[in-house]
Parts: C-alpha cells; sequence; structure tokens
C-alpha cells in the first residue's frame, strides 16, 4: 500500500516591512497597520521559515542564584543635575541605556552636554570618570563653543565627531570610558546595512550594537532621539522597548522652562517630572519652579485667581488669568493659552447653564503664566472663577487659589492628592482655599 506524506516546511512567502515603524505583513498593503502611513510599506525579502539560532555556551557566565547577584555594582550613579537624577531615579545605572527625545532647538545637547561634564569633572560624593560624548550633528568645534558659553570643559570629557558606527565602536574600545553619550542616533550608521542614516535598518543596527555594547562593559549610554510631527520618538517602535529609558524632553522655545518626563524607567518611576531653566548661559534645574508661574506684582486683580495642578508626583502653584470684553462679533472669540480651547468651551457651556453666567455677547480670553500648560481638570474652577471675576470687575480675596474639577451637570468634584496641593499653597504663603464640599478637606489653622 501506498502511503503519501507531506512536506513539513512551509513554503517562505515574501515579506513587506514599513519604512517608518518597521510593522511586517505576509502580503503588501497601501497603508501601515501600526503607524498608518500610507505607501510607506515595501518587499523586504523572504520570511523566515523557523529559528535558525542554536545553543551555544554562555559567554558572561553560568547562571547563579538570585541571591547571590552583587547589586553595588549596579548602584545608580549621580549625573550631577539633580533635575536630570529625579527623573531616572537616582541617576545612571551602570549598563543602561537612555533614550532622550525632544523637538529640535529644545536643549537637549545642551543639558547631556553640562550633564557629561558633571560626571567628567566629578564631586566630592563622585569621582571623575572619563565621558564619550559622539556628535554626528555637529562638528567638534561647535560643540567645544557651547562648552565654553555653559561652562563645560572638563579635562576627561572626550569629543569625538562620528557618523560611522564601526568608528564609535572603535572608540568605546579606545577610550574605555564610563559614559557614552550619543548625538543623535538617527545620525549614526553602518556601513554593514544598506539604507540611508536615520532609516528603520540603521537605527535598529545602531541601537542593537550599542545596546550590545552597553551591556556588555556596564557602560550607562544616554542617545538622543528625534520626535516625529505628532511628537513621538522616530524611528521604529521597537527602539523604545529595547532601551531601559525612555525620557520626553519638552518646552515651548518661546519660553525658557523645560520638562524631562520619563515615560519608561525600568529603574525608577515614571511619575517624576524635571524642570529646568534654559538661558543664554546655559541650563539649570529648578527644583521650586512655582514662582515662574506666579505673577506676584498682580495681587489683588480682576481675572486672576491661582491654583495648585499636580504634574506627577510634583505640585505646581500657577496663575490662570482671564479676560472677558464685550464682542461686536455674532460668534464671539474664544481664545486659550496653555489650556485646551474645548476645556474652556465646556467650562463656559456649564457656568451659562447652570451658574447663569451670560457670556454670549462678550470676547473670553484665558491663559496660563509663564509658559505652563494645564491639562488635568483640576483647574476647572479656577477657570471658572477667574472668568466670573473679569465679568464682574472684583478681585478675589488675597492669599486665595482654588482647585476643583467642573462637571457637565453643574457640579464640582473632589480632587485627587488634595493635601499635597495643600501643602504646597501653604508653603507659598496662601491662607486660603476653594475646595470641592465632598473632598475631606477640613479648616486649618495657622
Amino acid at each position: 500500500m501506498k502511503t503519501t506524506t507531506r512536506a513539513t516546511a512551509k513554503t517562505a512567502r515574501p515579506a513587506y516591512r514599513c519604512s517608518e515603524c518597521g510593522w511586517t505583513t505576509a502580503k503588501w498593503v497601501g497603508r501601515c497597520g501600526e503607524c498608518q502611513e500610507w505607501g510607506s510599506v515595501s518587499e523586504a525579502g523572504a520570511a523566515a521559515t523557523g529559528p535558525r539560532t542554536t545553543a551555544v555556551q554562555p559567554t558572561r557566565g553560568p547562571a547563579r542564584p538570585i541571591g547571590e547577584i552583587d547589586v553595588d555594582a549596579t548602584r545608580a550613579v549621580p549625573t550631577g543635575v539633580g533635575e536630570l537624577d529625579r527623573v531616572l531615579g537616582g541617576g545612571l545605572v551602570p549598563g543602561a541605556v537612555v533614550l532622550l527625545a525632544g523637538e529640535p532647538g529644545v536643549g537637549k545637547s545642551t543639558l547631556l552636554l553640562s550633564a557629561a561634564s558633571n560626571v567628567a569633572a566629578g564631586s566630592a560624593s563622585a569621582p571623575a570618570r572619563t565621558v564619550l560624548y559622539v556628535t554626528g550633528e555637529e562638528s567638534a568645534g561647535q560643540v567645544r563653543l557651547r562648552a565654553e558659553r555653559i561652562g563645560a570643559l572638563a579635562p576627561r570629557l572626550l569629543l569625538a565627531a562620528e557618523t560611522d558606527l564601526a568608528s564609535v565602536l572603535g572608540h568605546i574600545e579606545a577610550t574605555d570610558a564610563d559614559l557614552l553619550v550619543v548625538d543623535s542616533v538617527q545620525t549614526i550608521a553602518s556601513t554593514e546595512v544598506d539604507g540611508a542614516p536615520g532609516g528603520v535598518s540603521q537605527v535598529r543596527e545602531v541601537a542593537g550594537a550599542l545596546i550590545a555594547a552597553a551591556k556588555d562593559r556596564d557602560l550607562p549610554v544616554i542617545l538622543v532621539g528625534h520626535v516625529t510631527k505628532d511628537g513621538t520618538v522616530a524611528g521604529p517602535r521597537t527602539l523604545e522597548h529595547l532601551v531601559d529609558v525612555v525620557c520626553q524632553f519638552e518646552g515651548d522655545r518661546h519660553s525658557r522652562l523645560r520638562f524631562v518626563r520619563a515615560t519608561k524607567n525600568r529603574y525608577g518611576p515614571t511619575d517624576e517630572v524635571g524642570c529646568f531653566d534654559l538661558s543664554e548661559s546655559g541650563i539649570v534645574g529648578l527644583p521650586d519652579p512655582s514662582g515662574l508661574f506666579l505673577s506676584h506684582g498682580a495681587a489683588r486683580t480682576p481675572g486672576t485667581c491661582l491654583t495648585v495642578t499636580l504634574d506627577g508626583r510634583r505640585p505646581l502653584a500657577l496663575e490662570i488669568q482671564s479676560l472677558v470684553v464685550p464682542s461686536p462679533l455674532a460668534n464671539p472669540r474664544r481664545t486659550t493659552s496653555g489650556i485646551e480651547s474645548s476645556r474652556l468651551a465646556m467650562i463656559l457651556a456649564v457656568m451659562h447653564r447652570h451658574a447663569g453666567a451670560r457670556l454670549g455677547d462678550h470676547d473670553v480670553y484665558v491663559s496660563t503664566i509663564g509658559g505652563a500648560r494645564v491639562s488635568e481638570p483640576a483647574a476647572d474652577l479656577a477657570i471658572a472663577v477667574a472668568t466670573v471675576s473679569a465679568k464682574e470687575d472684583e478681585a478675589l480675596p488675597q492669599g486665595t487659589l482654588a482647585f476643583g474639577e467642573v462637571g457637565l451637570a453643574g457640579d464640582i468634584r473632589p480632587v485627587t492628592g488634595l493635601d499635597r496641593r495643600l501643602n504646597e499653597a501653604a508653603r507659598l504663603g496662601f491662607t486660603r482655599a476653594i475646595v470641592p464640599a465632598r473632598s475631606g478637606a477640613r479648616p486649618r489653622r495657622a
């Protein structure tokens, strides 16, 4: 009797990859299923039919009980920039790879050059270390000029202007650096991989090689990354999964205030925020940034109300200003700065329906002080109070602030972190707070 056997190996089918995010599919499509980009999917060769890697002898030592692992050598080393250490969870962990992304001109290079200089110079609690700063966007002379301007000249700070991955790896071997800064990962390319610098294949190869070097030598690495138009990290999505820490550097280029937020951190919390002041002489951390958001000379001014917002774990006191004027237009203006326009429209609708505030024939302008941005609903009550104060031309009592969420039914809802808000307000000298009735707050005596 004749038996028929079926082939177990599957026929290799062509694979298609998105050039923007690296998403792969078995058949061609006009639009990427991951990043939704049109025309970015192209053929990338045959798909793998099975695993090709076999087991080998471990190269970094045998497996050991977890209790015998030495953790003293993996303690975080401070960078000398307190606000950056706050976001990183205490400093740089040996072997950790940090990705710092931000818009062009926001101050990423200035911040990292200052941190690299502090590590190279050392301090009373940390010895001087060798730092290798690799720049692929600027020449060595341009970086030297910036270092002179911000006072970041340290003897053990080494500078190399390279765009070739093999040369960067050679500098790591030759200098035996204790910290590596690459500015930026999109400008480094490998001659062994096809594609232009910044492409998906190049970024993946460069990141993989640098991460392998970091883990093998216990070398902390900071990679500077570009962002796309919508503010996300440029390059393949796998880049964010490979690194240990992902930080976003934010700030309005018309303001001196800068924020660093950790969106991923394997060694610390992701709800910490670092505040910096960027000026011509460099970038300085702001342990107490509340003063930037307050107009001290505008006490008892109609149309102003103070509030306390929570940005991560940090409470920030800021001032909200409102201007209400009669409008000759059929559709009055609703203009905001630092506040979502849709949020203002909702608050005005609730005030019209439940509080009898007739603003249909008035222009309303609402803004924050110091370039701060309000994203949490706890500032709704302060916006409403400032608008009514501007409409009635009557100022609030001095030393008064307000926070609470305005609901569509006209109720004021409790907010989270009430104790931290009140403590920050008391520290700054405020004596009266307007809070929701069900928040559980109790009057405090001075």
